[in-house]
């Protein structure tokens, strides 16, 4: 979609079928998702009280955080649903990460935790970047999530379904194309590969570019044990790969394990 509107698509799937607050705050993959985004954007975010722009932030799950942390935190997302829950959290408005509303240079942390995730085409991307770089200070953080190109081959394992032809069908052109249609299940998606992601907020004008996996390379096998009869994954097999994620950190070629992905860059500080 290069129009400035969402594929119809993303709306149903996120203003009528899915609620995703509750899927990052139940599921196993869904928790780590959450806990290890919180920790490594604690690593990078400026002393509190500072000001964060939360793109395309859903219900308000990381603005909760971030506001019990002492940032003032405003919100913006493109669909009502998600912005009337968010308004009980921070001030709230529908928008688009494309076409921000925010003036210049007016938030210390802008950080687009979903949007890239929806936007196949390139230049949707670049101009969702940009306006991330425009509302940002100089020297501002700027954090953007992704889903990793090979995230459904690892969790369509974890259904035990990869090998049926249909999902095989579909996930083999997920692989070969970066987008998934959103014809079934799923909405319309983009899978970057980290190198990627990280040439794309380069090209926007963030320097110090880092990425990092987010759930790391074992969290198939904590959805994997969720998904089978019994009880679930225990609290120990989540916290050994809550340890793998670490501790894959300084290994690149880990990143095509996990599941998500997290840029951070920074805006020009106008010194350089």
């Amino acid at each position: 979609m290069s129009n400035l509107e969402l594929a119809p698509s993303v709306m149903r799937f996120y203003g009528e079928t899915v609620n995703e607050d509750s899927r990052l705050r139940s599921s196993a993959d869904g928790r780590m998702e959450l806990a290890r985004t919180q920790e490594l954007l604690r690593r990078f975010l400026p002393p509190t009280p500072a000001r964060v722009l939360d793109v395309g932030g859903g219900t308000g799950i990381h603005a909760e955080w971030l506001v019990k942390d002492g940032y003032e935190v405003a919100l913006v997302d493109p669909v009502p649903r998600h912005v009337e829950a968010a308004s009980a959290v921070c001030p709230a408005a529908v928008g688009d990460a494309r076409a921000l509303v925010e003036p210049d240079d007016s938030f210390d942390v802008v950080q687009l935790l979903g949007p890239l995730y929806h936007l196949p085409n390139p230049s949707d991307r670049r101009q969702a970047l940009a306006e991330a770089l425009r509302v940002a200070k100089p020297g501002g953080l700027v954090a953007a999530a992704a889903i990793n190109r090979y995230a459904s081959l690892f969790e369509h394992v974890t259904y035990a379904h990869l090998h049926t032809p249909r999902i095989h069908a579909s996930v083999s052109k997920i692989l070969e194309t970066a987008v998934y249609d959103g014809v079934r299940g799923f909405t319309l998606s983009y899978f970057h590969r980290a190198e990627e992601l990280v040439a794309e907020l380069v090209a926007a004008g963030l320097q110090n570019v880092q990425v990092f996996g987010i759930e790391g390379p074992a969290w198939s096998l904590v959805k994997a044990t969720e998904q089978q009869p019994g009880d679930g994954p225990t609290d120990d097999l989540i916290a050994s790969a809550m340890a793998a994620a670490r501790m894959a950190e300084p290994y690149p070629e880990l990143l095509a394990a996990s599941s998500h992905l997290l840029a951070v860059g920074w805006a020009p500080d106008g010194n350089q």
